[in-house]
């Protein structure tokens, strides 16, 4: 039998929905953190590079309206990639039983298609320059962003 996923009346979509919800808004928040530290600036500001994918140059301008913006945007993408790694763990178990591997596989996915697919589609229209401390910083948050959403996803859809 062919039953969506995410029904929410049912038990396994209910957790599904909390697996989603937590790892992409805790995974989510915190990127915008761990960017603030990489890059020495007020998340403020961070989160109007994130408005500036949709803006582009003129976002960095904007006051806290254009802060707030990249936030809802920066949860909008955490969400949807938390759900990506939820509806592939409903039907890849190994996802869940190996939070580690799959969260770490699933980061360094995150990155590249961040860096080298999102990035150039944006407003942006960049990938950034190869050096290996930024990179290796930035490797590292999405590594940590990728654990989280597999351990969010862990929790919420073990069996009860």
């Amino acid at each position: 039998m062919n039953t969506p996923i995410l029904t929410m009346g049912r038990p396994a979509g209910r957790a599904a929905w909390r697996a989603i919800l937590a790892g992409g808004l805790i995974a989510g928040t915190l990127d915008i953190g761990a960017a603030a530290l990489i890059n020495w600036m007020n998340p403020l500001v961070i989160m109007r590079f994130v408005a500036g994918g949709l803006l582009g140059k003129a976002a960095l301008q904007g006051g806290l309206p254009v802060s707030a913006l990249g936030m809802l945007l920066q949860w909008a993408m955490s969400l949807l990639i938390a759900a990506i790694f939820v509806v592939a763990a409903l039907r890849l178990r190994w996802l869940t039983a190996r939070p580690v591997a799959a969260g770490l596989a699933y980061g360094v996915v995150i990155y590249f298609v961040m860096n080298y697919v999102v990035l150039p589609l944006s407003a942006w229209h960049r990938a950034p320059p190869f050096k290996l401390v930024p990179f290796a910083e930035n490797l590292l948050a999405m590594l940590v962003f990728g654990l989280i959403v597999a351990f969010c996803a862990r929790r919420a859809l073990r069996p009860a």
